[in-house]
């Protein structure tokens, strides 16, 4: 993953385009009918059930918005909710409330729906050993939101994007002429360049495990679309040489049996891209 400088520098990226987006060149509903001095206090209420996240993130917007905002933190990000709980209170001039008000339940709706179905996941590896990783999977322009809100939930980050870290799919494994080129190709390449990048390399049937095994300085071995009986003899045959990540489709109903089959990760683009929004509201108090 990327360093925490340079992920707050993706918030804030979030915030600013996001603001200039919805606010353009004033916020005409509110400028026509509240007076510049008007103060103001709002209740984030949540009206469903759940994991709370992005209240870190609603506290930065509100700041972003208007450096004079009070905001009071009730509930805690991976708080386990239910309907007529009260997230935070914020208060200030209400025209900074209104302006920052879309934003923030966009993004709280979307990173709660993530985070509740991550502890979903989580859950269900209990006792397993096995943790849940997130993927690219994200809505364009706010992964880093979609990423936070996993952590939330208990899962784990895998890569930011293409620039952290290597992974050899089906495709770039084709491109290259074959596993052991385009593994010896990447070796030579991050040695070239003097980048220190993980190596994580797919392998679509246990042969293709076999000749991974044959090249050394591979990370972790991404084991796709297998069933189950060759899910564990993958990991056999892969041991301790490196680490092993099984994806492809896998659920709520499928997860339980995947871990079970000894693998140490297990990666879900279902975290991010097939949740339902949590209902929440900001209200006039």
């Amino acid at each position: 993953m990327i360093s925490q400088e340079q992920f707050e520098k993706e918030l804030e990226g979030i915030i600013a385009n996001a603001i200039r987006e919805d606010v353009g060149d004033g916020d005409h509903s509110s400028l026509a009918c509240i007076p510049p001095d008007a103060k103001g206090k709002a209740k984030l209420l949540v009206k469903d059930e759940g994991i709370i996240a992005g209240i870190e993130f609603a506290k930065m917007v509100f700041e972003y918005v208007d450096k004079d905002m009070v905001f009071e933190t009730v509930l805690e990000d991976g708080s386990k909710v239910k309907y007529g709980d009260i997230a935070f209170y914020v208060s200030g001039s209400s025209r900074s409330i209104l302006l920052a008000e879309r934003l923030v339940l966009n993004a709280m709706q979307r990173m709660s729906a993530i985070a509740t179905k991550t502890k979903t996941f989580v859950d269900l590896l209990d006792g397993t050993g096995t943790k849940i990783l997130d993927t690219r999977k994200t809505t364009p322009g706010i992964r880093a939101l979609e990423k936070w809100a996993v952590k939330i939930g208990g899962g784990e980050n895998h890569r930011f994007a293409l620039y952290d870290m290597v992974m050899l799919k089906d495709n770039h494994i084709d491109f290259a002429g074959g596993i052991t080129k385009a593994i010896e190709k990447t070796k030579s390449y991050l040695k070239e360049t003097g980048r220190d990048l993980k190596i994580i390399v797919e392998a679509r049937d246990l042969d293709e495990i076999k000749e991974i095994l044959k090249s050394d300085g591979v990370y972790r071995i991404l084991i796709d679309n297998f069933n189950y009986e060759d899910t564990r003899e993958a990991v056999r045959l892969i041991g301790d040489t490196c680490l092993t990540e099984s994806s492809g489709g896998i659920n709520e109903e499928t997860i339980r049996h995947y871990a079970e089959c000894g693998v140490d990760y297990i990666s879900s683009g279902a975290l991010t891209h097939s949740v339902h929004n949590m209902d929440l509201s900001l209200k006039a108090v």
